[in-house]
C-alpha cells in the first residue's frame, strides 16, 4: 500500500489595504512566508503554500483550495495586522487543525534604529512587518467562538530551537494522525474470553481514528501455510538466525513450523494491505489452525519490527497504541505488569507473544516454551528487554461514556535481573515512584495491555491528541 504524503497547508495573513501605503511591506511578508515554508518542508510532507490571504475574497478562495488539495493540517503564519474575516472562511471550508504561528521576524525591534527614521510612514510600515502578536486574540476569539480547533506557537522566525521544536512535533504529530487515518488493522479469530477490559467498540475506533478493519479468520492463514515451498521455510529459518539470538534447545521442527508461518503472515499481510494486527484463538480440535497458532510469535515478532505492530489476546486498543508509537519511530511493543520489586522502585511489564526487535536491549532470544500460561500452544517464543534510556507508555482508553482518550507515562527503562521465561519483560523506573505510578495509572480505567517504546513523547502525543479531539492524560 503506497504511504500518502502528509498534505499541509499554509497560508499568510495581510491586509491588501496596507500595500500601496507602505513600500515593500507585502514582499517582505511574503519572504518571512517563504522562509517558513522551506523550514515546514521535509521528506513525507507536501506542502500547500496559497501565500498572502488578505481580503475576504481570496480567503474563500483559499479555503476552497485547501478542501480541494485535501490537507490534513494548515499552518497560519500570521506576519501582520490582519481581519479575522481573512482567517475564518480558510478554516472552516478546510475543516481540519489549524496551527497559529505567531513568529517575529527578529527577537526584538532595534529600537535606536527605529526611532532615527524620519519618514513616519516608513517607520509605521516597520512596525507593521513586526506586529505579528497584534491579531492573535482577535483570531483567537473567532476560532474559539466559531468551535475552530487551533493552537499557537509562539516565537520567532529564526534562532529560537523551543519554537521550532513546538512546530516539527505539531508536524509528526500531524503525520502520525494522518497515517493512523489510513491504516489497515486486521482482526483475526477473537477476544480472550472473560477478559472483559479489552472488549471495544470497533466502530468507535474506526471514527476516532479513521481506521479500515479486516475482519479475518484463522483458516486464511492456515491455507496460506499449506501454499507455503519449502525452499522458502529455509530461508525464513535463516532470516530467524539472523534476526534472533536462536537459543540451542530449540527443536528444528518448532522454527520450521514458525517459519512457515511466518511467511503466511507475511502473504496475509500483503494481501490485506494490513499496517497492524491483533489476533487470538482458543479454538482446538482443528489440528491445522492449532499448529497455525502454536507457530506464530516468530512471525508476528518480524511484521511488529517492519512497522506492521501485532497485539496479542485480541487487544484492539492496544494494537492502536503500538501503531502510534511506531509511526512516531519510538517501537511500539505489547507489555502489561508483570510484578512490582519494591526493593529497587521498579515495575516489571512484559508480555507473552509478539516483541518489537528494534526497540531491544541486545538481540531477542528465542526460547522453546511447552505451554503458554493460560492459552492453548507451545513451541518457541521471544525473550527480550526493552532498551536501556527513556520510554514512554501509552494506553488508548475508552471510557463509560463511549469515548476515547490516550494515557500515557514517561519512565526509564533500567538494568536489573528479569524473568528469563520467554516473554518480553523489562523493568520500568518512575520518576513519582512506583508505588505512585501504579495508582495513578490504574486510577484512569486503562485495560490491563499498554504500548511500550522509546523516547519521552509526551508532548507529541498530547499534540496528537489536539489534532485527533482526545483528551490526553499524562500521569507522569
Amino acid at each position: 500500500m503506497e504511504i500518502p504524503p502528509l498534505r499541509a497547508g499554509l497560508f499568510g495573513i495581510g491586509l491588501d489595504a496596507y500595500w500601496p501605503q507602505f513600500a515593500g511591506l507585502q514582499s517582505r511578508l511574503e519572504g518571512y512566508l517563504g522562509r517558513v515554508a522551506a523550514k515546514l518542508a521535509r521528506p513525507g510532507v507536501e506542502i500547500v503554500n496559497l501565500g498572502l490571504v488578505d481580503n475576504a475574497d481570496r480567503a474563500y478562495a483559499a479555503g476552497r483550495e485547501f478542501r480541494r488539495q485535501e490537507v490534513d493540517i494548515i499552518f497560519l503564519h500570521v506576519t501582520t495586522y490582519a481581519l479575522s474575516s481573512t482567517v475564518l472562511p480558510v478554516v472552516l471550508r478546510a475543516k481540519v487543525p489549524v496551527i497559529v504561528l505567531n513568529l517575529a521576524p527578529a527577537a526584538a525591534i532595534d529600537y535606536e534604529k527605529f526611532n532615527r527614521m524620519t519618514d513616519r510612514t516608513a517607520m509605521t510600515g516597520e512596525w507593521l512587518a513586526h506586529c505579528s502578536a497584534c491579531p492573535v486574540p482577535e483570531i483567537a476569539n473567532v476560532f474559539k467562538r466559531a468551535g475552530v480547533r487551533f493552537h499557537q506557537v509562539t516565537g520567532v522566525l529564526e534562532d529560537d530551537p523551543i519554537c521550532w521544536r513546538e512546530i516539527d512535533g505539531w508536524i509528526e504529530a500531524a503525520r502520525v494522525a494522518a497515517r493512523m487515518s489510513t491504516n489497515r488493522l486486521g482482526l483475526m479469530g477473537h477476544y480472550y474470553g472473560g477478559m472483559l477490559d479489552i472488549y471495544s467498540d470497533v466502530t468507535l475506533q474506526c471514527a476516532t481514528f479513521g481506521t479500515h478493519v479486516e475482519i479475518l479468520e484463522v483458516d486464511e492463514l492456515s491455507a496460506r501455510r499449506r501454499e507455503v515451498a519449502p525452499a522458502a521455510v529455509a530461508a525464513r529459518v535463516k532470516d530467524f538466525h539472523a534476526e534472533f539470538d536462536v537459543q540451542a534447545d530449540c527443536q528444528a521442527d518448532d522454527l520450521a513450523e514458525a517459519a512457515r508461518t511466518s511467511v503466511a503472515l507475511d502473504h496475509l499481510v500483503a494481501d490485506y494491505q494490513l499496517g497492524s494486527l491483533a489476533y487470538f484463538y482458543k479454538g482446538s480440535g482443528v489440528p491445522e489452525n492449532e499448529a497455525t497458532m502454536a507457530s506464530i510469535i516468530l512471525g508476528t515478532s518480524l511484521l511488529t519490527s517492519r512497522g506492521v505492530p501485532v497485539a496479542g489476546e485480541y487487544e484492539v486498543k492496544n494494537a492502536q497504541a503500538m501503531k502510534i508509537m511506531d509511526l512516531f519511530g519510538a517501537g511500539g511493543s505489547f507489555t502489561e505488569y508483570y510484578a512490582m520489586d519494591f526493593k529497587d522502585d521498579v515495575v516489571l511489564m512484559g508480555h507473552d507473544g509478539p516483541g518489537h526487535l528494534r526497540i531491544a536491549q541486545g538481540r531477542t532470544k528465542v526460547r522453546p516454551l511447552r505451554v503458554y500460561h493460560g492459552k492453548v500452544g507451545r513451541g518457541v517464543s521471544v525473550e527480550m528487554a526493552v532498551k536501556h534510556g527513556p520510554v514512554t507508555l501509552l494506553s488508548v482508553v475508552e471510557s463509560r461514556e463511549g469515548r476515547l482518550s490516550l494515557l500515557c507515562a514517561e519512565a526509564e527503562s533500567v538494568p536489573g535481573p528479569i524473568l528469563e521465561i520467554g516473554n518480553t519483560n523489562s523493568r520500568y523506573r518512575f520518576s513519582i515512584g512506583a508505588r505512585e505510578f501504579v495508582n495513578r495509572w490504574n486510577a484512569h480505567g486503562p485495560a490491563h495491555h499498554c504500548a511500550v517504546g522509546l523516547g519521552h513523547l509526551t508532548d507529541r502525543l498530547q499534540h496528537l491528541g489536539h489534532l485527533l479531539g482526545l483528551e490526553v492524560m499524562r500521569v507522569c
